[in-house]
């Protein structure tokens, strides 16, 4: 427990934006949002699906997918059994150039749904912590999956006490929660936005790298890098 609030807190500082409304300039078309995100990394592919549950980070984020603000961003911040993040264009090299502006100041309104939850897999958004951000708006860029871990009911209750002020998770993500696994702590304070649908395993193989301890902590130590965002035809799901 002490170690998921630490996690947490550090997650919550992690990174800082200014409110304001700079999205990307771009005009989705309607099949866009039937699209799926392929996203290739150094490590391998990861494909995403958006929810329509979320009709404001979905829009944003295909229109940041298509204009190329992601394409050369590296995974800043890893950490096993918990989550990858990306989406700070400051970790971008000097040499790569997109149709995006380096601006990430811009947040997004929250978006939360009982039905939207922290199962591994999840694709939600990196926001600043309560003390800055009561509304918690979300970071106009920044995004993290889930790897999480496989809870247990007693875990679970100690969770609901303790992170989640008495609210109760309900019996289908307990269920969840103690099969598949995930980060039930941040339900309800982070807006959930689509999932992993195939890729996983990439995933898990950039929650394993070596991490920074100390100045930098939780950065790689060899850079994780997306070298490709796009688009692409959605396909049926087992």
């Amino acid at each position: 427990m002490i170690r998921d609030i630490a996690i947490t807190c550090f997650f919550l500082l992690s990174f800082f934006v200014k409110e304001s409304t700079a999205q990307p300039e771009l005009k989705l078309r309607k099949k866009d949002r039937n699209r799926d995100i392929e996203m290739t990394t150094t490590e391998g592919v990861i494909t995403l699906r958006l929810e329509d549950e979320t009709p404001l980070h979905r829009d944003n984020f295909l229109k940041l997918v298509k204009v190329g603000f992601y394409d050369g961003i590296l995974f800043h911040r890893v950490i096993r059994g918990f989550m990858i993040q990306a989406g700070d264009p400051k970790t971008r090299r000097p040499s790569e150039k997109t149709n995006q502006k380096n601006d990430s100041s811009y947040t997004i309104p929250a978006e939360f749904n009982p039905s939207l939850f922290h199962k591994r897999g999840a694709l939600a958004a990196a926001r600043m912590g309560d003390d800055v951000n009561p509304q918690k708006a979300s970071s106009g860029t920044q995004y993290y999956i889930v790897q999480g871990r496989i809870f247990t009911n007693a875990s679970l209750d100690s969770v609901e006490i303790h992170r989640l002020k008495g609210r109760k998770v309900p019996p289908y993500q307990r269920d969840v929660y103690t099969s598949v696994g995930g980060a039930p702590h941040l339900d309800q304070n982070y807006t959930v936005f689509g999932w992993v649908i195939a890729g996983m395993e990439v995933v898990d193989r950039i929650a394993a790298t070596s991490t920074a301890t100390g100045p930098g902590a939780n950065k790689p130590l060899t850079d994780i890098r997306i070298l490709d965002a796009k688009l692409v035809k959605r396909k049926s799901t087992p």
